[in-house]
């Protein structure tokens, strides 16, 4: 998508502009964590998920057309789960598949315009808070995960219930950044399996691709050309 500066001036492109789904992701993240658990803050938390996956779909390098039909279905879709989750219309487990979806169709777009990204211009400061939002992501859905596999299935947590979404969230990236603080463990052998699961992403992520990332934050994509040196 791109907008004009003037009739006749250059045009700014908006694609792969990760900065502003960096912030959002973020906001996600602290919303789920400082709001109350309730059916309206979470219907908010869907919402600005699907503000997120409306960013995500504003710095693709469709056509604008194309842009503005998955935008706009995108946006009634959220609306309306939204307002389900906040009449409390639907069963919470329902709620927290949805929102896996949600978060996963982010990753899965977000996925693919950050490799387009590096492949097109190589690693710049937009591919990094793009990777940053990935994982942030990652952390955000093993947290709805946890969620659904405590709805349908026994305790998830050896202390008690702790059915708040809030403290999922926080167990989450406790977990994913193996800071393990010992007051949330999980009872069963699927818990264990999902925790040592998002240990290993989670620190082989921040490893290998942030690390490769900022590594080569200013280098450029290969086949790529250096610009021409003035001659003396």
């Amino acid at each position: 998508m791109l907008f004009a500066v003037s009739a006749t001036g250059p045009r700014i492109s908006a694609e792969h502009r990760y900065g502003l789904v960096l912030l959002l992701t973020i906001a996600a993240v602290l919303d789920v964590i400082v709001a109350p658990d309730g059916p309206v803050s979470r219907a908010i938390a869907l919402l600005v998920q699907g503000g997120t996956l409306l960013a995500v779909i504003a710095t693709t390098r469709e056509r604008r057309l194309v842009q503005s039909v998955k935008g706009a279905l995108a946006a009634l879709v959220i609306l309306g789960l939204a307002m389900a989750v906040a009449l409390s219309a639907m069963p919470r487990w329902v709620a927290s598949a949805t929102a896996v979806i949600v978060v996963g169709i982010v990753l899965f777009v977000l996925v693919r315009g950050v490799a387009r990204l590096i492949r097109s211009k190589g690693v710049t400061l937009q591919a990094v808070a793009g990777a940053l939002s990935i994982y942030l992501l990652v952390g955000l859905a093993f947290a709805l995960a946890i969620s659904l596999v405590a709805r349908v299935g026994p305790t998830y947590f050896a202390q008690g219930k702790h059915e708040a979404l809030s403290e999922q969230v926080y167990f989450s990236f406790t977990t994913m950044t193996t800071t393990g603080y010992g007051d949330l463990t999980p009872a069963t052998n699927v818990g264990h399996a999902i925790a040592v699961l998002e240990m290993l992403l989670g620190q082989i992520y921040l490893v290998t691709v942030i690390g490769l990332l900022v590594g080569n934050l200013t280098r450029r994509p290969q086949g790529s050309r250096e610009p021409a040196q003035p001659s003396a």
